[in-house]
């Protein structure tokens, strides 16, 4: 089905709509965050329909922050009184029940539109999920050139970072209509505003987390791994797997902090057949949630009631089983990065 017919599917599912609330998963990223500003954009220009953009978590890396703050995205933590406020839920950039998003298991999203492997649970009177896209960003430029709005640089100039950063600039999982995407909003962008978004300020906790991740950092053949310990800001936990991901010789990074009540974890790899979201899944299986796809993927395991010592052991179990999952082998000894 064409763009333009999914188009007309939406409106379909969302006449006599009067408000919508739009959520991105928890901790939202450029892509996640772009794709709800370009939903709502549509839903008040095209359809007439007044939403709100809401999230789980915190928006946390300085990217992000500044994404937010120089585009002016209107998005807010969500909270109980906005649940009972609305009626209609849109999910964007993740799908009901997958652990990583803050709509309650009890409520029926009315549209879903994501790029990652759809789900058994995954319900919807509209669904849109296109798991060969890089991005759901490239879904909702693909949506936005076919309602025949006008495209705001605001918002292409957030539509490019999101697929951009998603796809590593086109190098990472990124397809033919991720490329036609990106070359169709350059024109519109603003590249001052993008340049201040791409090289923000960076705090203090970013500089105390990325020194923990180096001294942390350990390597056993192909694979890298790090342990932050507890953090501030759940978005280092990815980060840093990038950028561990760059070390020669290296194919595959893990990447554990500790935010809150939870264990954080998040896998990179280089290898373009590999399924990193299922191996995640399988990892944190049955104590935690995950998910992903081939390159990259992340989890969480909820543990308010687990010892700090425990924890360390159940850090070093989930570090045995990716290692052994990768390599096929069993860990002999790891080597540390700043041996």
């Amino acid at each position: 089905m064409s763009t333009e017919e999914k188009l007309l599917e939406l409106e379909a599912a969302v006449k006599g709509c009067h408000g919508i609330l739009i959520l991105t998963h928890d901790n939202p990223d450029p892509d996640s965050l772009s794709s709800a500003a370009t939903l709502r954009y549509i839903l008040a220009k095209k359809f007439k329909i007044r939403s709100k953009i809401a999230y789980g978590g915190i928006v946390g890396r300085a990217e992000n922050r500044a994404m937010v703050q120089f585009l002016k995205i209107p998005a807010s933590p969500l909270n109980e009184e906005l649940l009972e406020k609305y009626h209609h839920f849109a999910l964007l950039d993740t799908q009901p029940r997958t652990g990583n998003n803050s709509l309650p298991h009890s409520i029926t999203p009315t549209i879903v539109i994501d790029h990652h492997p759809p789900r058994k649970t995954t319900k919807g009177a509209f669904l849109d999920i296109r798991e060969n896209y890089g991005a759901t960003a490239t879904l909702l430029t693909e949506y936005l050139f076919a309602s025949g709005l006008e495209i705001p640089a605001t918002l292409a100039t957030a539509l490019f970072y999101g697929l951009s950063s998603e796809t590593q600039n086109l190098g990472r999982e990124a397809e033919e209509v991720d490329r036609q995407a990106y070359l169709s909003l350059f024109p519109y962008t603003h590249k001052r505003i993008l340049s201040r978004i791409e090289h923000p300020k960076l705090s203090r906790d970013y500089f105390l987390n990325l020194s923990q991740a180096l001294q942390n950092a350990f390597t056993y053949r192909n694979v890298i791994v790090s342990k932050l310990g507890i953090i501030q800001n759940p978005d280092h936990v990815p980060f840093i797997a990038d950028l561990l991901l760059r070390l020669e010789r290296v194919s595959w990074s893990l990447v554990l902090g500790q935010f809150e009540d939870k264990l954080l974890l998040s896998v990179r790899t280089s290898q373009e057949r590999a399924n990193a979201g299922k191996l995640v899944q399988k990892m944190v299986h049955p104590k935690g949630t995950a998910g992903g796809h081939g390159m990259i993927a992340g989890g969480k395991i909820n543990c308010p009631d687990i010892p700090p010592e425990e924890l360390l052991i159940l850090e070093d179990e989930l570090i045995q089983k990716f290692i052994k999952s990768v390599t096929k082998q069993d860990v002999l000894e790891l080597k540390a990065l700043l041996e």
